[in-house]
């Protein structure tokens, strides 16, 4: 299977979380390498540190992230790394992180093209806020 990242393929894989995600993960930083894997892996360390307890995961041949649901996914474009968040327009986005996706009425995505910086607090930030709005939802199930 051919992924999104520029050519060069991944094997598809079944979704899974855990320390096999955490493998598939790093696979895929490794397999795009430069300023694409040095910027995904930016930001799954962002991820991260907002909030230990996130879970990784690999589904739809992609990075996951999840906490009481899913947090955002994280794709590797020719021109962009794109991270999406599963519930973003329901979350504060005071710094304007958000720059694509921004049409749906429950997604949003933050496009990230070679040389972009960015604003680590405000990333987490939204992380945090994306955590905290997947545990009301699941408190009100």
């Amino acid at each position: 299977m051919e992924t999104k990242t520029g050519g060069k393929s991944a094997k598809a894989a079944a979704p899974e979380s855990g320390a096999s995600a955490s493998r598939l993960i790093d696979q895929r930083i490794a397999d795009l390498g430069g300023w694409r894997g040095q910027t995904l892996a930016r930001m799954r360390a962002l991820i991260l540190e907002a909030d230990p307890q996130v879970v990784e995961e690999w589904k739809w041949n992609n990075p996951v992230w999840s906490r009481h649901g899913i947090i955002c996914t994280g794709e590797a474009y020719k021109k962009a790394v794109k991270l999406t968040f599963a519930k973003g327009a329901r979350l504060a986005d005071p710094a304007g992180l958000f720059n694509s996706s921004l049409e749906g009425n429950l997604r949003r995505a933050i496009d990230i093209p070679e040389g972009a910086e960015v604003d680590a607090a405000a990333f987490k930030t939204l992380v945090t806020a994306a955590v905290a709005e997947n545990a009301a939802g699941a408190k009100t199930r």
